[in-house]
């Protein structure tokens, strides 16, 4: 039978060559079922492996098969750093090809949770991350703030890492700002208190201007302010669908009053 595998491979690798990938896929495959029935678990989870990156170039979703395979071996055996890292790889699936923005969260989160699990903090926090822009885009505003103040407060506590903290508290001000402007307030209030650093960030004077175009319902201020801080740190396209969807909060005020 181990014969039998080196033969699965070979030709898995032979097919990989020839850019033949489904059919290198079911050889890696084929060498996976092998070794599981010869009680091999490392050999079959890394042809699993194997076959789930060869997949990834023609059917996605056999990858995203072959992975969890692969992710249900490493947990039996109490690899879950190596089981996190896959559910990555599946979530970059979701996110990249099948376009499945809830699976990809699912995935950000269940290897957020065994990173954390082995005390993986900073790759914790790297799904996570993910999982808080996601949530956000899909209007999930407590979950988003959540997980912005959990790794903002993480990064001030760093002395590698608090430069960052300002942009983990400032996503976690606009997300309050999208449910209700009174809770951005206190927000940079309560994040000024816990990181005084905050309140001399770029961010936390935009946030500052914004709330006071907001009260005084000025769109061109609020406008403005975007847009001078857009000169020297240029916005991504997350801030961005954020600040407008605070910006149409207060058109609709103003149509309101009309």
């Amino acid at each position: 039978m181990e014969e039998a595998c080196d033969l699965y491979v070979r030709a898995a690798n032979m097919y990989k060559m020839a850019k033949n990938w489904c059919a290198a896929g079911n050889a890696f495959s084929e060498a996976a079922r092998l070794h599981l029935q010869m009680q091999s678990k490392h050999d079959a989870a890394t042809n699993f492996i194997d076959a789930g990156n060869a997949f990834k170039k023609a059917d996605p979703q056999e990858a995203i098969n072959c992975l969890n395979r692969a992710i249900e071996i490493y947990t039996d055996m109490g690899r879950f750093v190596i089981a996190a890292k896959h559910h990555m790889h599946i979530a970059e699936i979701y996110e990249t090809e099948l376009i499945d923005v809830d699976k990809a969260i699912a995935h950000y989160e269940q290897a957020g949770d065994y990173y954390k699990g082995e005390e993986s903090i900073s790759s914790a926090n790297k799904c996570l991350l993910k999982v808080a822009t996601y949530a956000a885009q899909l209007e999930q505003y407590p979950k988003a703030i959540e997980i912005f103040e959990q790794v903002g407060t993480y990064a001030m506590d760093s002395t590698l890492l608090k430069y960052s903290a300002k942009d983990y508290f400032f996503k976690a001000a606009l997300c309050h700002f999208c449910v209700d402007m009174l809770n951005a307030k206190l927000a940079e209030q309560k994040y000024t208190e816990m990181f005084p650093a905050f309140s001399d960030s770029r961010e936390c004077k935009l946030l500052k201007k914004l709330l006071d175009a907001y009260e005084e319902q000025n769109v061109d201020a609020f406008t403005d302010a975007v847009k001078e801080y857009d000169t020297i740190s240029r916005l991504d396209q997350w801030l961005t669908t954020m600040l407008l969807r605070i910006k149409k909060t207060i058109q609709d005020e103003e149509n309101d009053l009309c």
